[in-house]
């Protein structure tokens, strides 16, 4: 088991900084993802926590002790990286036990951990082959073994789906999940820039933007509450849709103007507030076709994608290159060019103040499993 604490993390290449003081604390036992997008330093932070990249200043402890100039092979950590890089020469067998091998293990305990490590991740009828006559994704379970013989405190991920194709992603990912409840009492963490890997793979996830945390949280947390706006347009797929709006009447339940319509949101904004110009958001798939009553959006429907269970449909409503979507049943009758009337539950909508800060909603309650 292995706790890890990052206190004011900052990354240098010259004078120029990747990691801006970074505060985070990981718990034993957690699964914990790294998102945001190209460049925001989530492959730098995962390789400072490695030793495979110096800090430049602030402290990094795994259970209490400083680790900072301890080099990585001294660290309990092992990193499963983007590419496998497996020896070509060598069998499934020999790539696992390799690094075994140079500790000096003894062949008993080697043959011991290469065979539980290819039970879990289903390699024992593969275990004599050469990686060339393997798939990518038997490649990359073979690197995911490797990293699991030398028994680390912590597993290391850099975005290691990114060179699979679409459907051994996801058998991977789920491998990667049955990994995880294999070894509950092992730190998990994982860069990606795939959400969906974020959302269905993680305790926690940690937001980055241009090298410092936006937002950290559960899964749901970050979805139904997301702290500004770039939380909220960067998860979720499609993103938030975002209007300029004001706040007339402001109040735990909050009137705001939006795209002409007056709208009762119930989020608490303060009294300074009233004619603040802020900014609105709802989900395209909290956006349904209204029955009745003044509806949340009207326009005319531009372009359609269909996606077989669901459909995107994108409606003009009078802004400039900027349709509102809404992520509709794919079985539901929509015509190009027709007009539409679009509803959301109150409860769903998202303000957000001048500085991109979301103001307070209500917490939804999550079901007891």
């Amino acid at each position: 088991m292995a706790d890890l604490t990052l206190r004011n993390i900052k990354k240098a290449y010259g004078n120029l900084y990747t990691l801006h003081g970074i505060d985070l604390d990981i718990q034993s036992g957690e699964f914990i993802v790294f998102v945001g997008p190209s460049g925001c330093g989530k492959s730098t932070l995962l390789r400072t926590i490695a030793g495979l990249e110096e800090i430049t200043s602030g402290a990094l402890e795994i259970d209490g002790q400083m680790m900072n100039d301890v080099p990585p092979s001294k660290r309990g950590i092992a990193m499963v990286f983007q590419s496998y890089a497996l020896y070509p020469h060598m069998t499934v067998y020999d790539n696992m036990a390799f690094s075994m091998r140079i500790a000096r293990e003894s062949r008993q305990e080697i043959d011991k951990r290469v065979r539980a490590a290819a039970e879990i991740l289903q390699l024992t009828k593969l275990l004599d082959r050469l990686p060339k006559a393997m798939s990518g994704g038997q490649r990359q379970r073979v690197a995911i073994g490797r990293a699991i013989v030398r028994n680390p405190k912590v597993f290391l991920f850099d975005e290691p789906l990114s060179n699979l194709d679409a459907a051994l992603r996801v058998a991977t990912r789920i491998e990667i999940a049955k990994l995880k409840e294999s070894m509950p009492n092992t730190t998990m963490i994982y860069v990606t820039h795939d959400q969906v890997e974020a959302m269905t793979l993680a305790d926690r996830i940690v937001v980055l933007k241009d090298g410092r945390i936006e937002q950290v949280g559960t899964p749901m947390e970050l979805y139904q509450h997301p702290g500004n706006l770039f939380v909220a347009q960067f998860i979720g797929s499609p993103a938030m849709n975002m209007l300029p709006a004001t706040i007339m009447k402001p109040g735990v339940t909050s009137l705001v103007e939006v795209s002409g319509r007056r709208i009762s949101v119930p989020v608490s904004t303060p009294p300074e507030a009233a004619g603040a110009a802020i900014s609105f958001g709802v989900r395209p798939e909290d956006l349904g076709i209204a029955a009745a009553g003044e509806p949340l959006f009207e326009g005319r429907v531009d372009y359609i994608e269909q996606l077989g269970e669901v459909q995107l449909v994108y409606v003009d409503i009078g802004r400039e290159n900027q349709p509102i979507v809404a992520k509709l049943p794919g079985s539901a009758h929509v015509t190009r060019g027709e007009t539409m009337r679009l509803s959301a539950d109150a409860g769903r909508l998202h303000i957000f103040d001048a500085n991109g800060l979301s103001y307070a909603r209500p917490r939804i309650q999550a079901k007891a499993a």
